[in-house]
């Protein structure tokens, strides 16, 4: 590669950024002086509306970073000539749709340089073969005139990523294991080690080669292997372009194990609800359709599951039907979706991924693994009847530590959460599953549960298994990055501020401050549980005047449930907007989108700019916080509110 365009530095300078995009290149002295905005997400990279479009460099090119600090405009990006582009800290945060790197390449952009880079955002620039460096000094290298082999930047990643870099990506790498072309990158005959959660599920099933059973001694962090998926699975948003991919590379072969995959028409399902604004049915709609209908053949051709309404399973979030019906203790799980780590409180090992390895999984029945580095995080105390794991997960993946990636010593390392102690048992899976879903949202690979008696409970209560021979236990010396005691009587009601998860603060010090649009949903905020706290905090009592409520069950299971325990109709007395299941306000596809000038409490998971289809500050809270907000038109504790009168008209 040789410097012929543009280099685009990602400051959070909104003046400076404007001044690039008007074709004037900062001086040294202006990058000296400047800060590159930390967090660059996939939200930002490419909107959920430019998803429906489609998945090729034509189509979202123009879309880029549109919106970006509020400064860019469409296809400002593609115009201006940029041939690099260069970011700060945990570049590529946020959801696993590689469209996020198609719209670089669709923009120009050759090269991606930042300080750190998001896992999955990296495993799809290195499966797709986009080229990216953490080193600077490449950078200076090239406006210095000199030209650089790309190849020299894949020969400084670890052995898998080489060897996918050299092969001419994942897919190709794939067909070439098919054919016996190629083994193991890693080597198979180990010795034994102690291992905590995740190393023994890895270990368990880490291929070893054609015609010999998986299954290794033991991993280590940071090697990579290939294990074998036990549940796969895509939604509306990715199958389209997964099955374009598998379809370039293998044709119509058969996929491996296809009664182990499932797709899901969740994410659009609620776009046609009257309660989203006009404008946003009217660009979201058809091309949504589209998407949807690409996914429904291939599930035809395929023989591939589908869940959503009228389908021929049960619809719902793929994260809680997951929970509901797939995922087991010990098993590995992967769909195209960051927040597959739900299903880690089921004592899994569950991870999201990109288009590129889930075509790869569905045809070979494996996939990549960077063996994480592992944080121990041990909970003890009591919850007091209110602090709830929303709260817990916001003030872990806040603290510097996982913030600033503290545990993190080479640009390819990889890190996860072990949630273990006797405070976990307070809780039960729908309240657990929360710990374990917005680990993502730390830039962590995912979070496991040590088995606890709530694991085995729900697994025999709503599956009828029997979890005990499953569970996987971590060996009494297993090795952690570090081992994190947290007393539940030093954790404060917390909350995210907008434009990161990772923006925690105590909710005390927001209280105050004024709410018009509050969301219980989402695969955080839509279980049994969660519309149970809200209710408890609802009930007796009416909305604030001139604030709106929406509430979406996270299943079918979850809404036939809550109507039974007349949960639905106390929403709705009290005005609010109540969906069938599925993920829309939480992407902007649904009920719940912001109105101009509003501010947004959320129980959903992600709270970057104009994520939820509309600018406007969005905050993340717990259920009973979002209710308490919802009564007072302010961010509130629900400990301050008057009692209420149990004899009040609820409307």
């Amino acid at each position: 590669m040789k410097l012929t365009g543009r280099v685009l530095h990602l400051v959070d300078d909104p003046a400076l950024l404007r001044a690039q995009l008007q074709g004037r290149d900062l001086s040294p002295a202006e990058l000296t002086g400047a800060r590159y905005v930390y967090g660059v997400n996939t939200d930002a990279m490419i909107s959920g509306r430019a998803c429906t479009l489609g998945y090729t460099p034509e189509v979202l090119g123009p879309h880029f970073l549109a919106d970006f600090l509020e400064v860019v405009r469409e296809g400002e990006i593609q115009a201006g000539g940029f041939q690099v582009i260069v970011g700060g800290h945990a570049y590529g945060s946020g959801s696993s749709r590689e469209v996020a790197v198609v719209a670089h390449r669709g923009a120009g952009i050759e090269l991606v340089v930042a300080d750190s880079f998001q896992r999955i955002f990296q495993e799809n620039m290195v499966y797709s073969g986009m080229p990216f460096t953490t080193d600077r000094g490449v950078l200076a290298r090239l406006q210095a005139g000199e030209e650089i082999a790309l190849a020299e930047l894949f020969r400084e990643l670890p052995p898998f990523f080489r060897a996918v870099g050299e092969s001419g990506g994942l897919l190709r790498y794939g067909s070439r294991l098919l054919q016996g072309e190629i083994g193991p990158s890693y080597e198979t005959a180990r010795a034994p080690r102690p291992m905590n959660i995740a190393e023994k599920i890895i270990a368990a099933r880490t291929w070893c080669g054609a015609g010999r059973p998986d299954g290794v001694a033991s991993v280590a962090p940071g090697e990579q292997v290939l294990v074998r998926a036990a549940f796969r699975g895509v939604h509306e948003y990715t199958a389209g372009m997964v099955i374009s991919l598998y379809q370039q590379e293998w044709g119509q072969a058969p996929m491996y194990a296809p009664e182990l995959v499932a797709a899901f028409e969740d994410h659009f399902v609620l776009i046609s609800h009257e309660a989203v604004p006009e404008g946003v049915r009217r660009l979201r709609m058809a091309p949504a359709q589209r998407l949807t209908e690409e996914m429904v053949r291939a599930c035809e051709r395929n023989g591939i599951r589908l869940h959503g309404p009228g389908r021929p399973f049960p619809p719902g979030v793929c994260h809680r039907i997951v929970l509901e019906q797939y995922a087991r203790p010990g098993d590995v799980v992967v769909l195209t979706d960051s927040h597959t780590p739900t299903a880690g409180v089921l004592n899994a090992f569950a991870f999201g991924v990109g288009s590129t390895a889930m075509a790869f999984a569905l045809r070979t029945g494996l996939v990549p693994v960077t063996v994480p580095k592992v944080v121990r995080i041990e909970v003890y105390g009591q919850a007091a009847g209110l602090l709830s794991p929303k709260d817990l997960i916001l003030h872990i993946i806040g603290d510097p530590y996982f913030r600033e990636e503290h545990w993190r010593s080479t640009p390819t390392d990889t890190c996860m959460i072990e949630f273990a102690g006797p405070a976990l048992a307070q809780w039960d899976v729908d309240e657990l599953s929360v710990l374990t879903n917005m680990t993502v949202e730390g830039g962590l690979m995912t979070g496991v549960l040590e088995p606890c008696a709530p694991i085995v409970e729900f697994l025999r209560e709503r599956r009828g298994l029997e979890a005990e021979p499953l569970l996987v236990w971590p060996d009494p010396d297993a090795h952690y990055e570090r081992v994190i005691r947290i007393d539940l009587g030093e954790v404060p009601l917390t909350i995210a501020t907008p434009g990161d998860s990772r923006n925690r603060a105590p909710l005390a010090a927001y209280e105050g401050t004024a709410v018009h649009n509050v969301v219980v949903a989402s695969c955080t905020g839509g279980s049994v549980a969660d519309l149970r706290a809200a209710a408890r905090v609802l009930r007796g009592r009416r909305l604030a005047p001139g604030v709106r409520l929406t509430v979406t069950p996270s299943s079918a299971q979850v809404e036939e449930q809550a109507a039974r325990e007349g949960l639905l109709d106390l929403f709705r007395s009290l005005g609010a907007v109540v969906t069938p299941p599925g993920c829309g306000s939480c992407i902007g596809n649904g009920p719940g989108i912001p109105l101009p000038g509003e501010v947004t409490v959320s129980t959903t998971n992600r709270n970057f700019a104009r994520r939820m289809g509309a600018p406007g500050p969005v905050y993340l809270v717990s259920p009973a916080v979002a209710a308490a907000s919802a009564v007072t038109g302010r961010l509130t504790d629900p400990r301050r509110l008057e009692p209420c009168d149990a004899t009040a008209a609820a409307g």
